[in-house]
C-alpha cells in the first residue's frame, strides 16, 4: 500500500470532503459538490478552502490527461515497432505519472473515509452479498437423501493405432501463430457490462443532477439485471454504504480499473478472479440515485477522481456500445 506525506494529506482531504458530496450517479469525476461557504467570519475561510480543492481537482485532471497522453505515446512506439529502450523509456513515464496520481487519490480517499480506500472488502458495511448458505445446505441434503448407485463399468474399446507425427513447424512461425491466436482471444475477451440496455447518461454530461461533470457512462436497466466484468481481472473492492450505493471495482491486466455502481446485489468478494462476461451483481438503484440503472466507470486508479471517457475505452477493446 502507497504512502504519502502529511503535506500532501490535508489539500486532499479537503478535495474529497467535496467530492463525498457529489452525487454518486455523477461519477468520480473529480468533481466537488459545490457546497455552500456560511456566511459570516468563517467566509474567507471556506472561500480559501474551496480554491485549495479547486487546485487539487486540477492536479489530479492534468495528471489524468498526462497520463493517457502517455499510454498514447506507448502504443504508438510499440505499433511502430520502436527501440525497446524508446518503449521502456515511455513506459516509465506513464507509471510514474501513474503512481503519483495513485498517491495522490489514496490519501484524499483515506482522510474522506471513501470505501474503497478504507473497507475494500465491504463486510464492515454489511453489503448485499449473495447468500451461499441456502446452496450448501440444499446440495448437503441431496447428498444424505439420495442412494449410492454404482454404474456399471463400461467394457474397455480397443487402442486405437497411433498415427504418424505431424512435422513440426519452424519455431518462428510457431510462435508468430501463437502471438495472433493470444491477439484474437484478448480480442473476443471483452464485452459490454450489460444486456437489453439504454445509454442514459454519458461520459462529461452536465446537469443539475452533478455539482460538476459526470465520469461514467449509466446503463438504464431495471433492477435486477446481470451486471458483468467487462474483462478478465481481479475483484478490487466490493463496497457500500456511499453515494455509490453497493459497487464493484475490477482492475484488468492493462492496469485500468473499471466500477460497476448502485448494483441491488453483489455476487463476487474483493481478490476473486473473473472472466470476461461474468456476474458480478444485479443492477439496481442503491446509493444516491433518481432511478435504477449501472454507472459504469473506468478508471486509471481503484479511487475517486481518476476516470477516463469509457465507450473509446471499450472500443480499444474492441466493444461496440449499441447507444
Amino acid at each position: 500500500m502507497r504512502r504519502v506525506s502529511c503535506a500532501r494529506v490535508l489539500p486532499l482531504a479537503l478535495l474529497l470532503v467535496t467530492l463525498a458530496a457529489v452525487p454518486a450517479d455523477a461519477g468520480a469525476g473529480g468533481a466537488g459538490a459545490g457546497a455552500g461557504v456560511s456566511a459570516g467570519a468563517g467566509a474567507g475561510a471556506g472561500a480559501s478552502a474551496v480554491g485549495t480543492v479547486d487546485a487539487v481537482r486540477g492536479e489530479a485532471a492534468r495528471a489524468v490527461r498526462a497520463h493517457e497522453t502517455a499510454r498514447a505515446r506507448v502504443d504508438r512506439l510499440r505499433a511502430a515497432d520502436a527501440l525497446p529502450t524508446k518503449i521502456k523509456s515511455a513506459e516509465r513515464r506513464r507509471k510514474k505519472i501513474r503512481a503519483d496520481l495513485w498517491d495522490m487519490l489514496w490519501a484524499a480517499g483515506r482522510a474522506s473515509g471513501d470505501p474503497v480506500a478504507v473497507n475494500k472488502s465491504g463486510r464492515g458495511g454489511k453489503c448485499a452479498f449473495q447468500s451461499r448458505s441456502k446452496k450448501k445446505s440444499k446440495s448437503k441434503s441431496n447428498a444424505k437423501t439420495s442412494p449410492k448407485a454404482k454404474a456399471p463399468k463400461a467394457p474397455k474399446a480397443p487402442k486405437a493405432l497411433k498415427a504418424p507425427k505431424a512435422l513440426k513447424a519452424p519455431k518462428a512461425k510457431q510462435d508468430k501463430a501463437a502471438a495472433e491466436k493470444k491477439a484474437r482471444d484478448t480480442a473476443r475477451s471483452w464485452t459490454a457490462p450489460t444486456r437489453d440496455y439504454w445509454l442514459s447518461a454519458g461520459y462529461a454530461a452536465s446537469g443539475a443532477r452533478w455539482a460538476h461533470r459526470h465520469t461514467g457512462q449509466d446503463f438504464a436497466v431495471s433492477t435486477g439485471t446481470p451486471v458483468y466484468a467487462v474483462g478478465p481481472g481481479t475483484v478490487r473492492a466490493t463496497t457500500c454504504g456511499d453515494g455509490f450505493g453497493n459497487q464493484v471495482v475490477v482492475r484488468h491486466p492493462d492496469g485500468y480499473f473499471t466500477q460497476y455502481a448502485h448494483l441491488s446485489r453483489i455476487d463476487v468478494r474483493a481478490g476473486k478472479r473473473v472472466k470476461a462476461g461474468q456476474r458480478l451483481g444485479l443492477s439496481g438503484a442503491t446509493g444516491n440515485v433518481t432511478g435504477p440503472h449501472l454507472h459504469f466507470e473506468v478508471r486509471i486508479t481503484p479511487y475517486l477522481g481518476s476516470s477516463v471517457p469509457p465507450l473509446p475505452w471499450l472500443r480499444r477493446k474492441d466493444v461496440r456500445v449499441v447507444r
